[in-house]
């Protein structure tokens, strides 16, 4: 057995024992990517929201974190970053409709890199069934990536949920029928 053959196995080897893990991650996905089109203010606002906790409590960790840098440079610098992290995470807080501007952009971006991994990784997969399930989520992400830029500044207000829920729902499909062509033979 070659080394790349050895590795392919080892892969789907691994997959197999994952697949019931990635069935109910696939369907936990969908349902929430179905909640986030349904009510894609509230998602979005939600992300914002989020996003500006997650800033706030790293910077309060980095803040805190930099007193105990040695070095004036290494020292400002970790004071420097939680301070930034700190004033975007108030920033967003206070202010979630700005907030969903640049979360959009940034969602756009994302996508593109989410989808070209799901393309990879379907190719990784493409022996068995459910291979064209993760390559459709690919280009779906690719193709949400696109509309994002394409629309953007002025969908800012709904686009992170409903999108997000898009996504969510062809990520989760693409598990799903991954995790079912993974199944052992009855």
């Amino acid at each position: 057995m070659s080394n790349a053959s050895f590795i392919d196995s080892l892969f789907h080897g691994r997959l197999r024992a994952a697949s019931r893990r990635l069935f109910w991650i696939g369907l936990a996905m969908a349902v929430l990517g179905i909640a986030a089109i349904v009510f894609p203010l509230i998602s979005t606002m939600g992300v914002a929201l989020l996003v500006g906790w997650l800033l706030l409590i790293f910077g309060c960790i980095t803040f805190i974190n930099s007193f105990s840098i040695e070095g004036t440079g290494p020292f400002f610098g970790g004071l420097l970053l939680g301070l930034l992290s700190l004033a975007a995470g108030f920033y967003l807080l206070f202010h979630p409709v700005v907030g969903e501007t640049a979360l959009t952009l940034m969602v756009g971006i994302i996508f593109m890199f989410q989808g070209a991994f799901e393309i990879v990784f379907a190719f990784e997969t493409r022996p068995l069934k459910g291979w064209v399930g993760m390559l459709l989520s690919g280009i779906a992400s690719i193709v949400l990536s696109v509309l994002i830029m394409a629309g953007w500044p002025a969908i800012s207000v709904v686009a992170v949920g409903f999108l997000l829920g898009v996504d969510f729902i062809s990520t989760g499909f693409g598990l799903i029928f991954v995790s079912q062509a993974l199944k052992p033979a009855a």
